[in-house]
């Protein structure tokens, strides 16, 4: 599933971050794989914006925790 939902984002069991960049002309679109401390500062991104809050990071610990499928 693609979202820009961090609520949605942090649901899932992979977290992966799309972005588009301008080269040659042409648009190139890369896709890597986060996880861990990179996952949780992506979550935090996307409730905060550019700039990661420490209410943000906070906010994407207890989503990333309190997920369904995380929660083992």
């Amino acid at each position: 599933m693609v979202t820009h939902s961090p609520q949605v984002a942090s649901y899932g069991e992979h977290h992966m971050v799309v972005g588009k960049k301008d080269k040659d002309g042409g648009v190139v679109t890369q896709v890597d794989v986060v996880t861990d401390e990179q996952r949780l500062l992506e979550v935090a991104r996307m409730l905060s914006g550019a700039v990661i809050t420490d209410s943000g990071r906070q906010m994407a610990e207890e989503l990333i925790k309190k997920a369904p499928l995380r929660a083992k």
